[in-house]
């Protein structure tokens, strides 16, 4: 099957000050993964825009897009709509807020939770998507 429209996702890599990375455990339609905080991007809607509305929707949390970190060149097909190829962009990002990331990492949910990993100890088969694991390589290999 071939793909019939995009969908572009726009997904931030939050560092904490102990050279930790913040990971979302979610469960979406039966589905559960592993992945870096985002989400899709909206009509009218520009990447820096989107990505700073998904972690208010998802963290109430403010951040600073930073440096483009990472946009896949290899075609994806989705896992949840064959119709649909997908862009992924990664973003690094800051927060000056850490107590608010602490309070979503104690607040576990059965649909989404966060967590700090250590990216030497983490196993790359734990993250979900492919184009995650991508960039969990690259992570791992700047570390």
């Amino acid at each position: 099957m071939e793909a019939k429209k995009f969908n572009i996702r726009v997904y931030g890599i939050l560092k904490n000050p102990n050279g930790k990375y913040l990971l979302t455990d979610e469960l979406r339609g039966g589905v559960h993964m592993t992945k870096f905080v985002g989400g899709g991007l909206e009509f009218n809607e520009g990447l820096k825009d989107a990505l700073k509305r998904e972690f208010i929707e998802e963290m109430n949390l403010e951040i600073e897009v930073k440096s483009l970190f990472y946009i896949n060149d290899f075609l994806q097909i989705s896992k949840f709509n064959a119709n649909d190829q997908l862009m992924s962009v990664y973003y690094e990002v800051m927060t000056l807020d850490w107590d608010r990331v602490e309070a979503c990492i104690d607040n576990l949910t059965t649909e989404q939770s966060f967590r700090w990993v250590d990216f030497k100890a983490f196993n790359v088969n734990d993250i979900t998507f492919s184009i995650d694991k991508v960039v969990f390589g690259m992570l791992r290999s700047n570390t």
